[in-house]
């Protein structure tokens, strides 16, 4: 499996673009390459090899499901727990990721097996669902943004 090819696959929450280069998504997109991306790892200590939690919210972010949390580095970094998505993504270590569609646009199956390089697709099929919370946390300070 190459990283740096374009990923089309079932996240824990939606479907979604995944690839260790972030310009690839953001050309299939049609978005801003310098508008940072979200970054899913499959467990706490590659969360470690990324960011320092601040000690104050290291209980929510280990107890927290399908959800982004936007670190004092400004780093979006989620932790994954669905079973299927974090098998995939442990033969990487890390993937940024995206909704698969265009930006501002709803998805579309067909543009999106066409953007992508290699399409994983289970047994559930594609289904677009709701995306992870997201929260910005400071050394003091948690604002949730979606």
């Amino acid at each position: 499996m190459n990283p740096d090819k374009l990923y089309l696959t079932r996240t824990d929450t939606t479907v979604g673009f995944l690839s260790q280069d972030s310009e690839r998504i953001a050309k299939a997109k049609a978005r801003d390459p310098r508008q940072p991306f979200l970054c899913c790892v499959a467990s706490f200590d590659a969360l470690k090899k990324r960011t320092r939690v601040p000690k104050a919210y290291r209980k929510s972010v280990r107890r927290a499901k399908k959800t982004t949390w936007i670190y004092p580095n400004k780093k979006a970094i989620r932790v994954v727990f669905d079973a299927e998505h974090r098998r995939f993504l442990k033969r990487f270590g890390f993937m940024y990721s995206s909704s698969a569609n265009k930006t501002g646009e709803n998805f579309d199956e067909a543009y999106a097996k066409e953007a992508a390089d290699i399409i994983v697709e289970d047994a559930k099929g594609f289904l677009a669902g709701e995306p992870s919370q997201i929260y910005q946390i400071g050394r003091r300070k948690r604002t949730r943004l979606r």
